[in-house]
């Protein structure tokens, strides 16, 4: 059994003992502390609130507030509401005055307490478009790529694993025999890594009945001018997961792992 076979279970185990619920008796919401990091390197938080049969979950409108005091306003910039809409589209969740809110029933929580913690992560990312040293998303940089190998795609695919919870991919290619989901990654690490391999492996067999075509993966990894280190790279290739380089993806051996 290699490492990432332990740390995908560690995974799970950390996301279970690191989340810490917190219940306010008058009001009836309760305050979800998780362990993912958010715009300031603080616990993202979310509340949920059993009401009339239906669960609430709501960001309480912390998500855009941190990305004003970042200074990355949404609604001055034209780029940062249409990757707004974007997220929120992705994962069924809605902007109500500044607050992120979904609205789900205890059968499905665990779904829509991912995806809200999901868009939270990803329209932090934005604070990122401050920069004027960077031109676009890692993700935009990878669509680009795949339109100029003329690559016929899907963009944001979602599959539903064993588990029961659905999992997002970048991009999806499909082949007369075989299928290959897309992840891209500006960077690496112990968490996105395992993620992405866990995902990969619960959507594989339900999604292989369904299609009848092999499912296979791809990582994209964003390595300019940023160390990539040699375990993560060694980990996609012992899950039997493929691999390319940002910095090589011209070469003809990447390219070609680009076929399903």
């Amino acid at each position: 059994m290699s490492w990432i076979d332990d740390s995908i279970q560690e995974y799970f185990n950390w996301l279970r003992d690191k989340t810490i619920i917190t219940k306010d008796e008058s009001t009836g919401w309760n305050a979800i502390t998780t362990p993912f990091l958010g715009l300031f390197n603080d616990n993202i938080e979310i509340y949920a609130k059993l009401e009339n049969g239906k669960v609430l979950l709501s960001d309480d409108g912390l998500t855009v507030s941190n990305l004003e005091l970042a200074g990355s306003p949404i609604m001055r910039s034209p780029k940062r509401k249409e990757w707004l809409d974007m997220v929120l589209l992705n994962y069924g969740v809605n902007l109500i005055d500044n607050e992120l809110q979904t609205v789900g029933t205890e059968k499905d929580f665990n779904q829509k307490k991912h995806n809200l913690i999901c868009a939270i992560s990803e329209i932090s990312d934005m604070a990122m478009m401050a920069k004027h040293t960077v031109a676009s998303m890692f993700k935009e940089d990878v669509k680009g790529y795949l339109d100029e190998q003329n690559i016929i795609y899907t963009p944001q695919f979602i599959a539903k694993g064993s588990t029961g919870i659905e999992f997002t991919f970048d991009f999806q290619i499909a082949g007369k025999e075989k299928e290959l989901v897309i992840k891209s990654f500006n960077s690496l690490n112990k968490i996105n890594v395992p993620n992405f391999l866990f995902g990969w492996e619960d959507i594989k067999g339900a999604r292989e009945k369904v299609s009848g075509k092999e499912l296979k993966s791809l990582a994209i990894v964003n390595n300019i001018d940023k160390e990539t280190k040699q375990e993560y790279l060694d980990a996609f290739e012992s899950k039997g997961a493929k691999c390319i380089l940002w910095d090589q993806r011209h070469n003809p051996e990447m390219t070609e792992k680009l076929v399903a």
